[in-house]
């Protein structure tokens, strides 16, 4: 998608052009994640960043290994020892 002019109005609101929108997902009254960087302000939907989030912890994960249900059996364990 090419880049677009927008202008920043009253109250620091910046407006994301509809087509934008439609292709990151997100609708009036959605709630998005925002930061800077590399000098650039970057907008995610919650189900990008959450995909995200996922991608980063699955590289330290093996294939097969459920985090849940290890805290699930460790839980039980120390419930068990009290």
């Amino acid at each position: 998608m090419t880049a677009q002019r927008v202008r920043i109005i009253e109250g620091g609101k910046l407006v994301i052009p509809a087509l934008m929108r439609r292709e990151l997902g997100i609708a009036t009254g959605d709630t998005v994640l925002v930061e800077v960087e590399g000098g650039e302000l970057r907008v995610r939907s919650l189900p990008q960043a959450v995909a995200r989030a996922q991608a980063i912890l699955r590289r330290h994960v093996p294939e097969g290994v459920s985090l849940a249900d290890e805290l699930i059996v460790d839980r039980r364990r120390e419930a068990e020892r009290e």
